[in-house]
């Protein structure tokens, strides 16, 4: 509260994931929305948002933006999540920021992208932009944990909330539904 402004079409309904991908939480779910947004209404966008509250989120949220500059966030999301979560590369060196961008292109290497291509979109302007709009997002969202579902900008849910990740795609089809007939 106050709901927050939305970037979506006004017939269209919003639903943002804040999410990092070194959550084991994240992880568990992300079937489940994988799933859902196969399946989901037309009406509603479906966004992920990474948090940036210290310096791991920060440089996984980079890594995250600079995939979806190049248009490979959608084919490595899997294994990115996989690698952190299965694996425990989490492609990150505290106080050592060339050891962390060394992990993370090799990383996208083994993914199939060129460390020039990743090089080239991991400080452009569009990359940094994404970041600012994301430190603003979770500002506005108030973000405290993650994944946190946020529904048109008007509505929070999450896993303890809704008591299982089947109930969470249950209350985003509800919710989204209810936005959609205002």
């Amino acid at each position: 509260s106050p709901a927050q402004p939305t970037d979506v079409a006004p017939d269209k309904v919003e639903v943002v994931e804040m999410f990092w991908y070194a959550c084991p939480h994240c992880y568990a779910l992300d079937p489940f929305l994988e799933s859902w947004r196969k399946s989901k209404p037309a009406y509603i966008e479906f966004r992920r948002v990474p948090v940036t509250w210290g310096a791991v989120h920060r440089a996984h949220a980079q890594l995250f933006y600079t995939l979806l500059a190049l248009g490979k966030e959608e084919a490595v999301h899997a294994a990115l999540f996989s690698e952190m979560n299965e694996k425990k590369n989490y492609m990150f060196a505290q106080g050592n920021e060339r050891e962390s961008l060394a992990a993370q292109v090799a990383f996208v290497k083994s993914q199939g992208i060129s460390e020039a291509d990743f090089m080239n979109a991991y400080n452009s302007f569009s990359v940094q932009t994404n970041l600012q709009k994301a430190d603003e997002l979770m500002r506005r969202y108030k973000v405290e944990g993650v994944p946190l579902l946020v529904i048109n900008g008007k509505y929070v849910t999450d896993v303890s909330m809704a008591g299982s990740p089947a109930n969470v795609i249950s209350i985003l089809n509800d919710l989204a539904a209810s936005e959609k007939r205002r």
